[in-house]
């Protein structure tokens, strides 16, 4: 999924998923380890998912910080 479908959602769904994608890879290397399935591609998928979504959630963080920051009366 790209980082432009991700900004419009809310970010308790992303949080979700992006635990979900956590989880997923830490199976993966398990799977990794025993050589049952080495696929990398799916690895290296997930990895950089899973940083799109960090990158995405402290994005929203930010803005949410600079709204708060900006509100009038507070000061």
């Amino acid at each position: 999924m790209r980082a432009k479908e991700l900004r419009g959602r809310d970010p308790e769904d992303l949080r979700r998923e992006l635990e979900q994608l956590q989880r997923e890879l830490f199976e993966l290397r398990f799977q990794w380890q025993a050589e049952e399935n080495p696929d990398s591609s799916r690895r290296r998928r997930l990895r950089r998912d899973i940083a799109r979504y960090k990158t995405v959630l402290r994005e929203l963080e930010g803005q949410r910080a600079g709204a708060a920051r900006l509100a009038p009366g507070r000061g």
